[in-house]
């Protein structure tokens, strides 16, 4: 099996939730992950905090980020074991991300 990244990006701003609601968005991704876990195929991954720095023009300036709008901002990333492309994009087609209208980028890990 190969290892692919999954860029999650974008979403509802869950900001607004009740502690019952994250509660049970959470429970929701936990049980994707286990069920992902089980068979093998999860490597890792963990969400990602809102401040950031970029580095640009050849690493002599740095810049805040993320700048991007909320839809492209990434919020995390998975990394998963699959077969090939098109078995990891199935693979990602149960994430419950989707119900708070995240995108999910699926990418294969290079070997060095």
């Amino acid at each position: 099996m190969k290892d692919y990244l999954y860029i999650i990006r974008g979403g509802d701003d869950l900001s607004g939730f009740s502690a019952e609601q994250m509660q049970a968005h959470m429970q929701d991704w936990q049980k994707w992950m286990a069920g992902i876990a089980e068979k093998g195929q999860l490597v890792g991954g963990e969400p990602l905090e809102n401040p950031g720095k970029t580095l640009i023009n050849k690493g002599t300036k740095v810049i805040d980020r993320p700048l991007a709008e909320g839809k492209e901002l990434v919020g995390g990333y998975l990394i998963m074991k699959a077969e090939n492309l098109d078995a990891a994009v199935e693979l990602a087609k149960g994430c419950p991300g989707f119900e708070h209208d995240c995108s999910i980028e699926v990418r294969e890990i290079g070997q060095l």
